[in-house]
């Protein structure tokens, strides 16, 4: 396993978790600095992926058009509960990778949030957009999956409904008053079980009719660029 895929899961795993802890016993607006953090955290098994080269221009512009468009697929779509940003995220993962996906994921959690507003939920929200990228990038990224629509539809279904979703839900049991107990937090999980499977619903709509195109013209400008080579090289 490559160095910024390890990278990567201790990330995930300890680093943004322990941020978030030390980040709750702040007082203030203490999510704009723990924001801040899980950022500079993701930022360096990004950079560990380019194999001691420094990332160009074109290759950074790129990441930022697709957290554009995930920002977009969240804030400009009117259905409630039916959101397309989980398959924008997802399709960054898979082409770019799980370093490019987290950090797409994150990064567009925190820019939408300023038209919802910011709030102790935010770095959660980092957190689990994220690790939907992060998912993607690690079973698809390198064609260890086909990339046929109906299998990235599958998945995007799954991993919002059963990952993503529940880290969401984890935000609320945290952050509620509320004492945590099995009851009070399968009640949550529960109450949330429907919001994700309307957000399942779009991410598979997303990646089963717009993943294969979407990933064509990407693979297209990663090849007339020669963009992210380093990436490609070790996947």
């Amino acid at each position: 396993m490559k160095k910024s895929h390890i990278a990567t899961l201790l990330i995930f795993l300890v680093c943004i978790p322990a941020t978030l802890i030390f980040g709750s016993r702040l007082s203030g607006r203490w999510y704009y600095a723990t924001s801040t953090l899980v950022v500079m955290e993701l930022l360096i098994p990004f950079f560990m992926a380019f194999e001691g080269r420094k990332p160009q221009a074109r290759e950074l512009v790129i990441l930022a058009v697709l957290c554009a468009l995930a920002v977009a697929a969240r804030v400009a779509i009117p259905i409630p509960g039916l959101k397309a940003i989980f398959g924008v995220i997802m399709i960054a993962g898979i082409a770019f990778g799980p370093e490019s996906g987290f950090l797409v994921g994150a990064v567009s959690a925190l820019a939408s949030n300023f038209f919802y507003s910011q709030g102790p939920y935010t770095p959660w929200q980092m957190m689990a957009y994220g690790a939907g990228g992060m998912l993607a990038g690690f079973l698809f990224y390198g064609r260890r999956l086909p990339r046929k629509p109906l299998v990235m539809g599958v998945f995007g279904f799954l991993g919002v409904l059963f990952f993503v979703g529940p880290l969401l839900d984890t935000c609320t049991v945290f952050l509620a008053p509320i004492t945590i107990n099995f009851k009070n937090v399968m009640a949550i999980y529960l109450a949330g079980f429907p919001v994700n499977f309307s957000q399942a619903v779009g991410t598979f709509l997303v990646l089963s009719l717009l993943g294969k195109p979407m990933l064509e013209k990407l693979e297209r400008i990663k090849i007339k660029y020669g963009m992210l080579r380093g990436m490609e090289k070790s996947a």
